[in-house]
This record gives C-alpha cells, sequence and structure tokens, in this order.
C-alpha cells in the first residue's frame, strides 16, 4: 500500500492499530466457514464514528475499496476481502461502548461493535430484554447483525434485527457521518433512511452505532422439547398452540432426527432428551409476565390436549434453567455438528415448509442418491437451515465443488413455492449471482441505483450483494 496511506491510517487510530503482517491480517480475511481466504493491504481498527469517518475518507482518496467487518460469523462471505482489487479492512471491534440505556424509552443506544451478548447483559441490568438471540451471540457484533438484518430463533414473536431498530448513526463511502440516533417511534418525515442500510451488508454505509429497542423482560420462560411424526405435523401444533397461549410463543424451532444425531456424535456428553427415537422434533419456548407456575400449567395444559389429538408423539418440559439450557445447546451445536457440507438459508411460507421438505427430498433422491439433509431452523416463520452432504467424505467433497447443481435444485424448489433463497444469512460473495438470477430487472434495476447514488465508485464492501 501507499507509504502516504498508511501514514494517514496511522495518524488517525495509532500505528498498533493499523495492522500489515500477513499472520496479523489473516484472520480478517477468512470467513468463519474457511471458504473465502483472500488478502488485504492492511486491517485498521478504528475505536469511534470519528477514527471511522477519517478511515474512509483517506481511503476514498486513494481509491482504496474499505471492507467493514464486526465479529466475521458470516455465512456467505459478506465481510471479507475479495481480493480483487485494493482493500483495506476495518474492523469495527473497538466500537464496544453501550453509549445509553433508557428505560423510561425502552432503548438502549449501542455501538456497532458491541457484541451481540454484551448487549443482552446490559438489558438486563436495566430490567429489560433485547430478542435478538443467534448461536454466534457471543461473537458476532450489532453492526454485523444489523447489515445483514440477522434473524435468531425469536423472529416469530419479536421480528428480524431491522424490527428492533429505531435510529442508526452511519458512515458515508465519502467519509460524511449522518447521525439519526433518534429514539422516535414514530417519525413520518420523508424516507426512512436507516432502512436503506439495514440488511444492506455494509455496501451502501457503515453502521457505528444504533438506537435499539428493549422489550419487557420476561418473567417465566418455559423451554419444551416435542417430538412429532413430520414437519406438516410440527406445522399443524404451530397452529394448535397459538389459540391456548398467543403471543407466549416465542421461539419454534423444527429439528430432524439426523440434525440430532450429528450432535449426539460432535458432543458425546449431550443426551437425547427423550427415550425413544423419533424423526423431528420441535424445540420451543414460552414466555409471559407472568408466574413460571402459571405459564408451566398452560404450557402443560395446552401440550397435553394436543397430544390427546395425536399433533405430537412425546414431549419434555424442561424443569430447570439447566435443562433449558441443554436443550438448547442442541439447537446451538447443531451448525458446528455438521461443518462440511452444502448450506442452504431458504424460506416459505409456514404453511408450506412441509411441502418444501417433500419436494427437495425427492428431487435430491433422484438427483443425487446418497445425499443426506440435515434440517432444522425457524419453522415458526418458515425459514430452514436446509444443509446437504454425503457420508463419505470423498463424496462429500465433491459434493461441495459441485454445489452449483445442487443449488439450483433447493432453489428452484424454493421458488416454485414462492419462497426465498436467502432468508436471513444475507447475500455476500456466496449468493450475489444467485441474487442477479432470482431477482426481477426491476428490482435489480433499483438496487444498482441506490449503490450508484451512495456509492458511485464502487469502493465500499466490493463485490458484495450487487
Amino acid at each position: 500500500m501507499s507509504q502516504s496511506l498508511l501514514e494517514a491510517l496511522a495518524a488517525t487510530v495509532g500505528a498498533r492499530h493499523v495492522l500489515t503482517a500477513a499472520a496479523d491480517i489473516e484472520p480478517y480475511c477468512t470467513d468463519w466457514r474457511r471458504q473465502y481466504r483472500t488478502h488485504a493491504e492492511c486491517v485498521v481498527r478504528p475505536a469511534s464514528t470519528a477514527e471511522v469517518a477519517a478511515v474512509v475518507r483517506a481511503c476514498a482518496h486513494e481509491g482504496v475499496a474499505v471492507v467493514p467487518q464486526g465479529g466475521n460469523t458470516g455465512l456467505c462471505g459478506g465481510s471479507v476481502p475479495t481480493g480483487t482489487t485494493r482493500e483495506v479492512v476495518v474492523s469495527l471491534a473497538r466500537l464496544n461502548r453501550i453509549r445509553d440505556i433508557d428505560a423510561l424509552d425502552d432503548t438502549l443506544t449501542a455501538e456497532a461493535g458491541c457484541v451481540l451478548a454484551q448487549v443482552q447483559e446490559a438489558a438486563r441490568t436495566a430490567n429489560r430484554s433485547f430478542p435478538v438471540s443467534l448461536a454466534a451471540e457471543g461473537s458476532c457484533q450489532i453492526g454485523g447483525i444489523l447489515s445483514t438484518n440477522a434473524g435468531g430463533v425469536n423472529v416469530l414473536r419479536y421480528g428480524n434485527a431491522r424490527d428492533q431498530v429505531l435510529g442508526l448513526e452511519v458512515v458515508l463511502p465519502d467519509g460524511r457521518t449522518w447521525n439519526g440516533l433518534r429514539p422516535l417511534r414514530k417519525d413520518n418525515t420523508g424516507y426512512d433512511l436507516k432502512q436503506l442500510f439495514l440488511g444492506a451488508e455494509g455496501t451502501l454505509g457503515i453502521i457505528t452505532a444504533a438506537v435499539l429497542r428493549l422489550r419487557p423482560r420476561p418473567a417465566a420462560a418455559v423451554t419444551a422439547w416435542v417430538a412429532v411424526a413430520s414437519p406438516a405435523a410440527a406445522v399443524r401444533l404451530l397452529a394448535a398452540l397459538r389459540s391456548p397461549l398467543g403471543e407466549a410463543i416465542s421461539a419454534f424451532e423444527l429439528i430432524s432426527r439426523r440434525s440430532l444425531e450429528a450432535v449426539l456424535r460432535h458432543s458425546p456428553q449431550t443426551r437425547d432428551p427423550l427415550d425413544a427415537v423419533h424423526p423431528w422434533y420441535v424445540l420451543a419456548q414460552f414466555e409471559d409476565a407472568g408466574e413460571f407456575a402459571a405459564l408451566c400449567g398452560r404450557v402443560e395444559s395446552a401440550l397435553m390436549a394436543a397430544s390427546q389429538r395425536e399433533e405430537l408423539r412425546d414431549a419434555a418440559i424442561a424443569a430447570s434453567e439447566a435443562q433449558a439450557a441443554a436443550f438448547w445447546r442442541i439447537r446451538e451445536t447443531i451448525p458446528e455438528a455438521q461443518f462440511a457440507n452444502v448450506k442452504h438459508d431458504i424460506a416459505v411460507a409456514v404453511s408450506r415448509v412441509p411441502d418444501l421438505i417433500e419436494r427437495v427430498e425427492a428431487e435430491l433422491a433422484r438427483a443425487f442418491p446418497g445425499a443426506r439433509s440435515y434440517i432444522f431452523g425457524h419453522v415458526g416463520d418458515g425459514n430452514l437451515h436446509y444443509n446437504i452432504g454425503m457420508d463419505d467424505a470423498a463424496a462429500n467433497a465433491a459434493l461441495m465443488k459441485g454445489r452449483e447443481a445442487l443449488n439450483r435444485l433447493v432453489f428452484d424448489a424454493t421458488a416454485a413455492l414462492g419462497g426465498s433463497f436467502s432468508a436471513e444469512h444475507g447475500i455476500g460473495q456466496l449468493r450475489r449471482e444467485e441474487l442477479a438470477r432470482r431477482k426481477t430487472p426491476i428490482e435489480l434495476e433499483l438496487m444498482r441505483a441506490l449503490k450508484r447514488a451512495l456509492d458511485p465508485r464502487g469502493t465500499l464492501n466490493p463485490g458484495k450483494v450487487v
């Protein structure tokens, strides 16, 4: 890189926060799944919004692209360089302050580098809850969560990440800063600018802080592990539980037997929650403001009634917080328990989840004999993580190399049911060509027009999304 840019960056953030050695840069240039290993001219670690803005201005002056990075836990290569142009990684990890908590407004203002678990804990200290919950919550950062519009297990009740945001602070591609950190629930004064940056994966601006909505902290939480005969039975069970439990249903996760077995092999200390083997399971969470005993009684009654209608096969309600955590640990371990396979993050209407699984499984048996599906995810909002691999390591490696045909099979089946090929993981590099293939011409035209308007030189997270 040019000496003038190196000196400008060092003057802004301090020399020790400009990483240039290959060994220091490498972790920032490799994605979580190790699908992308590239190179950047350097990694810069600013500690304030003003420093981020100065770094972006310096890079813009030199015509060097900027790749914003949070916890680097994404699955689509959206937070690492492409290696196709001059790029500087801007790590936001040092922007990690909780700026404000207002229990009267039910808001929390956090900088982009705050880890999700840190925000959750800050909310708890104010006797509130921040309801976004992900398996990577110990390492993923708020800026990345908002830039990808992450989902998680509580979307059913609270919505995606964008639904938790009232205001943003954003550094634009030319280094100017837009301060939209307003805690207003109502602000009908023109375009809702924050929505441009939520889910844009850092291609339109760098989110440096956000005003987040807090929710009442549930006084009671009940976790249940439920065996069902099929995905269709799981969907019917969700509908049946809505009448007696309503908004108390905060999470409703579908887990295939094969996914559970992968966890049992990967973590031998894990116990199967039920004595008998069943083909499918639901992990459900129920929360409300009442007493635990009352909520537990309602859940038991609702599950008993569903059992009498043969809508479930068996169920175990967690008897302690430790047991509830053990149930959730199974769900959170599934991704790493079957790490090396072809992963899909797809969504259809909840009622069409059974049709989707039936279609894909039939097509897999025809086109990819021996393929094994690991199906799990947020059936309560129609989002499945549909991962496919082979038992044999060599066959699995071949499947990974030839995954384009497999992707097409899964995405075609999803599209035929009116679904989305990317529900919550974003586009990044991995799904960029698929987006170009699946979006309508007018949608692509509008997206490119936004990119040109905000980033005419294309220097902000190039090669991602569009």
